[in-house]
């Protein structure tokens, strides 16, 4: 396979870290069948899709993996940014892959999982695939960032050293604004989304309302949909290393997008 880091954008050249560049995953030369659109989570990168990326190429599925705007530069950065820059970047990667004339899967973590259904509204994907997906929250004040920016700009939490170089320590507050945003703008779309779609999820993840997950799958309109959930060994971050599941989860989300293909 080819794994090589790209700039989709002049903001993409302010990103310091390779590691937390957009990429382009190949598979070898001749098993190029699919394409897989990968976008990562709030205060996270690329980087947390690469593991996937890697597993897609050596099943003949080339990957990109966007980076939303704000991500793998600053909190400060991130506080200035809007859900909608998010959703530009996601479109650009998809025209993108669109060169190629493949079928095209959105894969999003997370916030990206919301981010790729508003793109989906806007570029239509052959297939989505939503991983740790939410119409909620877990954290009270999450509600009422849209008040609490004025006066708290930055929550902070504990990141293990290793896994500071890709993501954020601090959460602006204006960001989590910017999901409530985004969290009502796909929420009323939901039944008219009906292109096949896999969710996943886990009841182990202390990020999100795993409920809402569900809730969020029974709402797509997707006739071809399908549900898996996890117990509570699973993380929210499904992609990475630290979720003991990780093979089974990219087993699944191979499987689907070969599904879309056929």
């Amino acid at each position: 396979m080819t794994f090589i880091p790209t700039e989709f954008s002049a903001d993409d050249s302010t990103v310091l870290l390779a590691e937390n560049k957009p990429f382009i995953c190949r598979p070898v030369k001749g098993e190029n069948h699919a394409a897989a659109l990968l976008v990562h989570g709030f205060t996270a990168t690329p980087h947390e899709m690469a593991p996937l990326a890697r597993h897609l190429a050596a099943r003949g599925i080339t990957s990109v993996a966007v980076r939303l705007p704000g991500h793998g530069t600053t909190e400060q950065d991130l506080a200035q940014r809007s859900f909608e820059e998010w959703v530009e970047a996601v479109i650009s990667g998809h025209q993108f892959l669109q060169k190629e004339q493949q079928q095209i899967v959105a894969v999003g973590l997370s916030t990206g999982a919301m981010v790729a259904l508003a793109a989906h509204l806007e570029h239509k994907f052959d297939g989505v695939v939503l991983l740790s997906p939410y119409l909620r929250i877990r954290h009270r004040l999450a509600p009422w960032a849209g008040l609490l920016r004025y006066f708290i700009h930055y929550q902070t939490r504990e990141i293990p050293l290793a896994e500071r170089p890709y993501y954020y320590r601090k959460r602006p507050m204006q960001g989590i604004h910017q999901i409530n945003r985004l969290i009502q703008k796909v929420k009323k779309k939901l039944a008219s989304i009906t292109v096949p779609a896999l969710v996943i999820c886990s009841e182990g993840d202390q990020t999100i309302d795993p409920k809402s997950a569900v809730e969020l799958y029974q709402q797509l309109g997707s006739h071809n949909k399908d549900l898996h959930k996890f117990g509570g060994e699973v993380p929210h971050v499904l992609t990475t290393a630290e979720n003991p599941k990780q093979k089974e989860v990219f087993n699944l989300i191979s499987r689907f997008i070969e599904s879309v293909r056929c």
